[in-house]
């Protein structure tokens, strides 16, 4: 009987202790990706990079004009274009999107993760490491630490860094 009272207990307090463990999303957002953008110091350089190294296609590219950049508060007045780049061209896929004011860094490129702080790197997930350990190869990029190495029995770990010092880690069957 004390069991069976426990369970009823039990049971009673559940739809009160299970909303504390559950996050409920907000519904606000309108797109379940996020966009990135990234100011780099060449940008023919870095599309150069994503497109022919990662393996990111271009799928748009827009201008923001200097009184409406400083109007919404992105620049001082300086004027850009945006180029955006996706793992795919779909809809859905997170965009990444590149710009260039044609100066220079002000910090130094970070030679592990934790040496600066704001976003340090991208994890991208691949079918499979070889066309992209292909391109790396191709196009001279270096690997850093001891990869590609096995992460686990399904999958490979590699680590690059785009030209402006982004950390790019690689993570697929070989």
């Amino acid at each position: 009987m004390k069991n069976l009272l426990k369970a009823f207990l039990l049971l009673a307090m559940l739809p009160i202790v299970l909303p504390a463990f559950s996050v409920q999303p907000p519904g606000d957002f309108a797109k379940s990706g996020i966009s990135v953008g990234l100011v780099v110091e060449d940008l023919n350089k870095s599309l150069d990079f994503y497109q022919n190294v990662i393996g990111m296609v271009k799928t748009s590219t827009f201008s923001v004009e200097s009184a409406r950049a400083k109007e919404l508060g992105l620049s001082n007045g300086d004027r850009f274009d945006v180029t955006i780049l996706k793992l795919e061209n779909s809809e859905q896929a997170a965009e990444w999107k590149l710009m260039s004011f044609g100066k220079k860094a002000t910090h130094p490129k970070q030679n592990f993760v934790p040496d600066d702080t704001g976003m340090q790197y991208i994890t991208l997930y691949v079918k499979s490491m070889k066309p992209i350990l292909e391109r790396i190869k191709k196009y001279n990029v270096k690997t850093l630490g001891i990869t590609p190495t096995k992460l686990d029995e399904a999958r490979d770990f590699v680590l690059v860094r785009d030209p402006d010092g982004t950390f790019i880690e690689i993570i697929g069957p070989k």
